[in-house]
């Protein structure tokens, strides 16, 4: 057995998604998404997130209690924001967070929220990923509509 065949068989891979329908157009909806300011009003599992959101660069980032330093793939305005953070080093514990607006065409929107994990710590997260964190995104995404439908409140 040769080492490609090891490491193919300890990387793996799971994917969490969310899907949610949003009361309003995907330029309102990034909107809310990324003032990242606000955050700490509204978002109950990114509390802070903070940095310069440009493609290639690296942000500060507090979700599901954990710190993380990811580094920004995707910024496309009213469309998709997408990251990947990794613990210590690639093919540990990797992450890659998106966020998918889609405009529905009447006024609404609809929002794919999810991650790729990947890494040879996986197996020993995929319960805490597909209970606690998929939680974390679900409780995100209707607060995020609760947010579109009141914005002043927090």
């Amino acid at each position: 057995m040769g080492l490609g065949s090891i490491t193919s068989d300890l990387y793996v891979m799971l994917h969490l998604q969310t899907t949610i329908q949003l009361p309003a157009p995907p330029a309102k909806v990034w909107a809310i998404l990324t003032d990242f300011a606000a955050y700490p009003q509204w978002n109950p599992f990114i509390t802070s997130a903070s940095g310069d959101w440009a493609v290639g660069n690296t942000v500060a980032l507090t979700a599901g209690g954990m710190d993380f330093k990811p580094k920004v793939l995707v910024f496309e305005p009213a469309q998709e924001l997408r990251w990947k953070g990794k613990l210590l080093f690639n093919g540990i514990f990797d992450g890659e967070h998106y966020f998918l607006i889609s405009d529905n065409g009447d006024g609404t929107s609809t929002l794919e929220h999810g991650e790729y994990f990947s890494g040879l710590l996986v197996p020993a997260f995929r319960h805490k990923l597909e209970t606690e964190v998929r939680a974390g995104f679900e409780g995100l995404n209707l607060a995020l509509r609760e947010r579109l439908k009141n914005p002043f409140t927090s």
